[in-house]
Formats: C-alpha cells, sequence, structure tokens
C-alpha cells in the first residue's frame, strides 16, 4: 500500500477531488430542480442575480489586469512554470467563487418557498446550496495543486523539490483573488448593509429588507459576494497554499520527497469524502438548526480522524529526515488529531463570545439600554477579550505538534501536518459559511414578496443561526491563517538557508526590528483603508437612498418603484475603486522590504503575523457580538424594536458591520500574500 500511495498518489487525490466536482453538480442539479416560488419571489432572485453577477465579472476583470502585470513580472523572477502554476491558482480560485455564489444567488428563493413545509426542508435546501460551494472549494484546489504536481513530475520531468518550488506559484495566483475578493466583496456587502440600515431602520424606521428601501437589493447582493465568494475565495488559498507549504517543508527536511510531497494531498482526498458523507449527516427533526449543522460536522471530523491513521501509517512508517532522528509515525497521526482539536476549539470559542446564549453578546445588548457610547465601549472590550483564548488554544496546538515531532526543522513539519488536518474540514466549513447569506437572503425574498408570517418564523431562526455559523466559520479561518502562516514562514527560512547563508531573525537586530515594526503596521493600514473604504462608498448608498425618497415620495406609499439599480452600481463601482490600493499593500510593503534588507523582511513576516491574528480575531468576534446584540434585543430583550436600547444596538451592528465582514477577514489573505510575496522573491533578494 505504501509503494501504491508513493506512486499512485497523485491520482488518489485527484479521484477524491473529482468526487467534489461530481457531487458539486447533482446537487446543484437537484436544487436547481425545487420550484422559485411565486413570480414576485422569482423576480427578487433574478435582481439579486444580476447585480451579484455584474459585480464579481467587474470584480475579475479588474483582477485580471492586475494578474497578468504579475504573470509577466515572475517569469523573469522566478520561471514560466512558476507563473502559469500563479495562473492555474487564479483561475480555480475565482471558478470556486463564481460556480459557488451562483448557486447560493438561486437557493434563496428556493429556501423561502421550502419554508412554507417548515424547519427541516428549509434547512436542507439552504444547506446543500451551501454544500455546493464548500466542496468545490477544495475540490477545485486538490485538482490544481495535485494536478499541476503531476503534470511537472510525469509529463514534464521535474523533480519533486522544483515540481514544489512551481506550486507557490499556484499558492500566490489563490491568495491574490482572495484578498481581492475578501476586500472588495467585503467593502461591497457593508458599504450597502450599512446604507441601508442608516436610512431604512433608523431615519425611516422600515424594517429590515423592506422593499421601500432602495438599498436593499445591494444589501441581498453584498451577502453573496462577500460572504459566499468572499469566503471561497479566501479558504481555497489557504487550502492551496497550506498544501504546497507543507509540501515544501517534506522535500527539504526528508529523504523520500515523492512520498512527503504526495502525504498532504492524499490526507485532503480522504477528507473530502469524509466531508462529502458529512453532509448527508445535516438534517433535523428536533429544529434544533444549530446542533443538525454541527454533527455534520463532528462526522466528517470523525472520520477524517479515521482515515488519518493507516494513510498515516502506510506513508510515514519508512520515511527519514536528512538530518537527525526521524519522529514515529503515529507522532504524525498524533499532529494531525491535535489539528482537528484545535478546529473544535475555535468553533467553541468564537461561538461562545458571538451567539446569543452567552454572556459577551447579552453583555454588550445589556449595555444598549445606557446608550449608543456604551454599546459600542461594551462591543470593543468583547472584541479584545476573544483574541485571548483562541490565541492560547493556538499556542497549545503549535508547541504540542513541534514537541510531538522532537522539534527544530521536523518540529515545523509537524505543525504543518496539523495544520493540514485543520483544513481536511474546510468543505463543510465553507459550507456553513454560505448558509448564512443563503438564509439571509432567503428572509429578505420572504419580506419582500409578502410571504406569510410563518415562512419568517421559519426563516428567521436559520438567518439567526446563519450570523453565529457566519462567525464561527472566520474564527476558523483566521486561526488556519495564522498556522499556515507560520509553516510559510519556515519554509522561507529553510529555502534562505539552502542558498548557502544561514538567516536568523533576532529582534537583537535592528533591521529585524524595523521589519517588525513594518508588519505591524501593514496590518493597521490595511485595516484603516479598508474601514475608510466602508465609510465612503456607505456614505454614498445613504445620499443614494435619501435622494430617492426625497424625489420619489411615492416609494413610501407603495406607489413608486424604487431604483435597485442605481443602488447596486454606485456600490459596485466604490467597491473596485477602493479595494486596489488596500490590496496592494502586502505586495508592494514585502516587494520593496525585500529588496532593502534580508533580515527586515523576515522581521516583516513575523510582525504581519502576530499582529494580523489579534486584529483579525478582535474585529471578526466583536463584529458579530454587535450583530448579535442586536438580533437579541430584536427578539424582544429589553426593550425590543423601536426602543432606545434597539437604536443603540443597530449603530453598534452598523460600526461592527465593517469590523467583521470586511477589514477582519481580509487580514487573513493579506498574511499569507506577504510571506508567499517573500517566498517568490528570494532570488532576487540573496
Amino acid at each position: 500500500m505504501s509503494s501504491f500511495l508513493t506512486h499512485h498518489g497523485v491520482v488518489v487525490a485527484l479521484v477524491c477531488a473529482a468526487a467534489a466536482i461530481v457531487y458539486g453538480a447533482v446537487t446543484s442539479r437537484s436544487l436547481l430542480a425545487l420550484s422559485p416560488g411565486s413570480e414576485r419571489m422569482r423576480a427578487i432572485s433574478a435582481a439579486v442575480q444580476e447585480g451579484a453577477r455584474a459585480y464579481l465579472n467587474r470584480q475579475y476583470a479588474t483582477i485580471a489586469g492586475v494578474g497578468v502585470v504579475l504573470f509577466i513580472v515572475l517569469i523573469p523572477i522566478q520561471n514560466i512554470r512558476v507563473a502559469i502554476g500563479f495562473a492555474i491558482g487564479g483561475i480555480f480560485s475565482a471558478a470556486a467563487g463564481y460556480i459557488g455564489m451562483n448557486v447560493s444567488v438561486r437557493a434563496n428563493a428556493r429556501v423561502a418557498e421550502s419554508a412554507r413545509g417548515g424547519v427541516s426542508p428549509a434547512l436542507s435546501v439552504a444547506f446543500r446550496g451551501g454544500a455546493v460551494t464548500g466542496l468545490l472549494v477544495v475540490g477545485l484546489a486538490l485538482i490544481g495543486v495535485a494536478g499541476y504536481y503531476g503534470i511537472l513530475t510525469w509529463l514534464v520531468g521535474e523533480t519533486p523539490r522544483r515540481a514544489v518550488d512551481a506550486l507557490i506559484g499556484l499558492g500566490f495566483g489563490g491568495s491574490l483573488i482572495s484578498v481581492f475578493a475578501r476586500l472588495g466583496g467585503g467593502i461591497f456587502t457593508k458599504a450597502a448593509d450599512v446604507g441601508a440600515d442608516l436610512v431604512g431602520k433608523i431615519e425611516a424606521g422600515i424594517p429590515e429588507d423592506d422593499p421601500r428601501n432602495p438599498a436593499v437589493i445591494a444589501d441581498n447582493v453584498g451577502d453573496n459576494v462577500g460572504d459566499c465568494a468572499g469566503m471561497a475565495a479566501d479558504l481555497f488559498e489557504t487550502y492551496a497554499v497550506t498544501a504546497v507549504a507543507v509540501m515544501l517543508l517534506g522535500v527539504l527536511l526528508f529523504d523520500q520527497a515523492s512520498t512527503l510531497a504526495l502525504y498532504p494531498l492524499v490526507l485532503g482526498g480522504l477528507s473530502i469524502l469524509a466531508s462529502i458523507i458529512g453532509t448527508f449527516a445535516v438534517r433535523s427533526r428536533s429544529g434544533d438548526v444549530e446542533r443538525a449543522l454541527y454533527q455534520g460536522l463532528i462526522l466528517s471530523g470523525g472520520l477524517a480522524a479515521a482515515a488519518f491513521l493507516p494513510i498515516t501509517y502506510w506513508m510515514m512508517n519508512h520515511v527519514s529526515l536528512k538530518h537527525g532522528a526521524t519522529p514515529h509515525w503515529w507522532k504524525f497521526y498524533l499532529c494531525s488529531l491535535i489539528g482537528i482539536g484545535v478546529t473544535a476549539c475555535l468553533f467553541v470559542i468564537t461561538d461562545y463570545f458571538t451567539s446569543t446564549r452567552f454572556a459577551p453578546v447579552k453583555s454588550t445588548a445589556r449595555a444598549s439600554q445606557t446608550g449608543h457610547a456604551t454599546n459600542i465601549i461594551q462591543g470593543l472590550a468583547q472584541g479584545y477579550q476573544s483574541t485571548a483564548p483562541p490565541a492560547i488554544v493556538i499556542a497549545l496546538g503549535i508547541l504540542g505538534a513541534w514537541k510531538l515531532t522532537g522539534g527544530g526543522s521536523q518540529g515545523i513539519y509537524g505543525i504543518g501536518v496539523a495544520v493540514m488536518a485543520q483544513l481536511s474540514l474546510t468543505g463543510l466549513i465553507v459550507a456553513l459559511d454560505a448558509f448564512g447569506p443563503i438564509t439571509d437572503n432567503a428572509g429578505g425574498i420572504a419580506e419582500m414578496a409578502d410571504l406569510p408570517e410563518e415562512v419568517r418564523d421559519v426563516t428567521d431562526p436559520l438567518d439567526a443561526v446563519g450570523n453565529t455559523t457566519k462567525a464561527v466559520t472566520k474564527g476558523y479561518a483566521i486561526g488556519s491563517a495564522a498556522l499556515a502562516a507560520l509553516v510559510l514562514f519556515n519554509a522561507f527560512e529553510r529555502e534562505l538557508n539552502d542558498k548557502g547563508k544561514v538567516y536568523s531573525f533576532s529582534i537583537g537586530d535592528p533591521a529585524v526590528l524595523i521589519g517588525l515594526l513594518i508588519g505591524g503596521l501593514m496590518v493597521y493600514l490595511f485595516v484603516s483603508l479598508a474601514m475608510e473604504a466602508v465609510g465612503r462608498a456607505g456614505g454614498a448608498v445613504v445620499e443614494e437612498v435619501r435622494r430617492q425618497f426625497r424625489e420619489k415620495p411615492g416609494i413610501m406609499e407603495g406607489t413608486e418603484q424604487p431604483e435597485y439599480g442605481t443602488a447596486v452600481g454606485l456600490v459596485t463601482r466604490a467597491a473596485q475603486r477602493e479595494m486596489i490600493i488596500p490590496s496592494l499593500i502586502p505586495i508592494v510593503f514585502t516587494f520593496v522590504v525585500g529588496l532593502i534588507s534580508t533580515q527586515a523582511l523576515g522581521g516583516l513576516l513575523i510582525g504581519v503575523i502576530v499582529v494580523g491574528l489579534f486584529v483579525a480575531i478582535s474585529m471578526t468576534s466583536g463584529g458579530g457580538a454587535w450583530d448579535n446584540a442586536k438580533k437579541l434585543i430584536e427578539d424582544g430583550a429589553y426593550g425590543g424594536k423601536g426602543s432606545e436600547a434597539h437604536a443603540a444596538a443597530v449603530t453598534g451592528d452598523t460600526v461592527g458591520d465593517p469590523y467583521k465582514d470586511t477589514a477582519g477577514p481580509a487580514i487573513n489573505p493579506m498574511i499569507k500574500v506577504a510571506n508567499i510575496v517573500a517566498l517568490l522573491i528570494i532570488p532576487i533578494i540573496t
């Protein structure tokens, strides 16, 4: 079996990845066969589809322009194989987000229609819509990595080391799409959301998703391009980049280069099969939506953990390090269990800080009784507090995997195995995230189409759970980004040392300290520009909605139709314009600092990883707490809708929106882009 996997591991990975694509195709077909509801529901859904397609088409056209320039630049810096890998990564990442988003925007009306039959059918449709995106992400990522590796080693005749070097370009392509998609989609969704809420809820006093609000379609479009396509691109690149980084460490550290290059690919393939099985466990007979979703995740995690045991034995039982004692195979297996355990802990912690069931959200809602300022103060405090438990869990996970495999370089490889195991659940994680915008849109369609109250009684609880799953999946994405960046940094260090000079990055070196400061600066500059972008674009939406209310007084009486397309076009242009400069920060800063000083570049990467982790967690968890504090009050706590506490909570949620859905999540790809750019420019800085 060991010999079979060594020679045919690429085939195993490709077959498993193909199973994910087939699952996506079959599930999409069954979903689209369901009724999308009444003529009014179909019209609303079509408007959301049109807006989402228009935005993504424009976004990808903008990214393509940047991509062509980088493709050309990579050829002299690296070689044509790296540049081709860059193109593959970008195309596959864009395809995963685009196809998944198209399924999601068609699933929304079908969820609303299914809600007539109760929670169970609506849950099934919404989750399967998200699962299409999730399985496409891991399927396309694995096809890209395994397929290109197979082409280079089998057809071109490259060594495993040179083939893996070319795959770094593939990771860069995925990362570039990710940072643009996360940032551009985040600016779009939150500008529309902020504009719709400030004028609709606060000034006009109309409900969320009221069809009289000219920004309501833009808000629904934003849910998909930000949370669905954005998260898909984010975790696509995390999955691909981590697999490549673990492969690179394997071929650098071990004698059996081919085996170590294939090991993470086979782990990823088996995890896809576990995720497909897990999707069938998501069903609810009791009406407990959250439990139904998590039982599928738990089953997939258990199946993956069981499958990792024989695979690790077959592939790692006879490997040997180039230098030093080789850890026993079962220690690598324990590292994989640590990765799954870290995922479980991050889920529980993020759920605690963002769910309406627990103290952090309740305390933020309670603080709203005394005004807007106290809501903001409490939300900020909860965001800062939320960084401590994940940091401890990640630190313990790093320590456990590192110690198990003997410390040193092989210890870093053990951490890489843990991260790869953590990412084994990516398919279902993305499914849980996409579940959020699908149910949110379903509730909006029910409201705009004047469906019976019992439909909203089904879609509202689904939407509330979707808010929590979106926050939880962001916590997972941030944790995996930090661990993946650690593996990338070690690969950067190893590649430098392979050039014949030993580098160490001590804080006692002024160049390293300068780099640390620049790395931290990059995070805060990136975040500030993203927040400003949402503020400017949101302000433009506010003015547009006010204009329509002023010039078309019949909108409020229902005798005139709002100009939905005007708001969608306005936000699209703003998001495309605003995303360029922040997205270039991790590329330009890293490149310039690398040209000046390799020591400073190492410090920059450390600063980006550490500062980025804490800022991202505080923003996503704090924003999630603000959001669900508002939901808790709207459900009747502390005076309910229309109360002073509700007005304060709406303000907190409006501040938290760009925190949790724009700036915070976009830090994940930013961290990895900086690390990958550092790897790619090694030939010109050494």
